[in-house]
């Protein structure tokens, strides 16, 4: 009797090339990042006192420095408002861009990116959607500190266009170096030491400003600080814009300035992200 042979199946054990990963268009991307920010807003709205420093801090701020330094740097309060609310904003709009590190570094203790990274969305969307909620806190800080120095008699020369693009300006400006601390929270193991480190760093650079006083007032080394620092920078552009409704070459620095930080870090940020996650 004769006995066949089969060939081997080898279909099982020989299979073909997984699919190639297709591509995200930038479309997507954004939608998937509006997506992401969307959960952002939903974290707030049930966790509200994550506004506490957005809501309380503008207060508390205006009415202590104006009340302490009105008098003795302008002579009065009246006189101090156009000088104080710019500074004021700028102070407490990226002082709240901290938290969008210390809230990324606890998303990654729980393991939320894990998720994200395993999902076929575009890489940089759970960071971008982050930083764009992050956005709303910027908008409620912006508006609260206008409004106190509205009560307490500022009267900004810029009009409504000139406050609405003052704030604006910040909100932007902001929103790039939150990318700075998005970075800080990958690459830290621990929210406490992001939020304590940023503070390190924003400490001096808010205070060693013109924000609160003039730049000539102070020594002549700390002069020389103060006249490159960035913070001092955007200051004076928003009390271009806010106080006078001019677009000068101190909002195109702010603005190169921020195009410049979201260019560099957030190529950087994902990238650390992706090998950290």
């Amino acid at each position: 009797m004769t006995t066949a042979t089969l060939a081997p199946d080898t279909r099982s054990t020989h299979p073909g090339p997984p699919p190639a990963a297709r591509s995200i268009s930038l479309s997507e991307t954004v939608t998937q990042s509006i997506t992401m920010a969307h959960r952002g807003l939903i974290k707030l709205k049930h966790n509200p006192e994550q506004l506490f420093d957005v809501v309380i801090q503008p207060l508390i701020f205006t009415v202590m420095f104006t009340y302490i330094f009105g008098g003795a740097i302008s002579g009065d309060v009246k006189s101090y408002l156009p000088i104080i609310i710019p500074g004021i904003l700028v102070q407490t709009v990226i002082t709240a861009s901290i938290v969008t590190g210390t809230q990324l570094r606890e998303d990654m203790d729980k393991g939320v990116f894990d998720r994200f990274k395993s999902l076929p969305i575009a890489r940089i969307s759970p960071l971008a959607g982050a930083l764009l909620s992050d956005m709303v806190r910027y908008f409620i800080a912006t508006t609260i500190t206008f409004a106190m120095g509205l009560a307490m008699g500022y009267r900004p020369g810029g009009g409504v266009i000139g406050v609405v693009s003052a704030g604006l300006l910040v909100m932007v400006c902001a929103f790039a170096i939150s990318w700075i601390f998005a970075l800080m929270g990958v690459l830290m193991n621990k929210a406490s030491s992001v939020q304590g480190i940023s503070m390190l760093i924003l400490f001096p650079l808010t205070f060693m400003s013109n924000a609160f006083v003039p730049s000539h007032t102070m020594p002549g080394w700390m002069q020389a600080f103060v006249n490159v620092n960035p913070v001092s920078h955007l200051v004076t552009a928003v009390r271009d814009l806010a106080n006078d409704g001019h677009f000068g070459i101190q909002v195109v620095w702010a603005l190169l300035g921020a195009a410049i930080i979201v260019a560099v870090m957030a190529p950087l940020t994902v990238r650390t992200y992706m090998r950290k996650t």
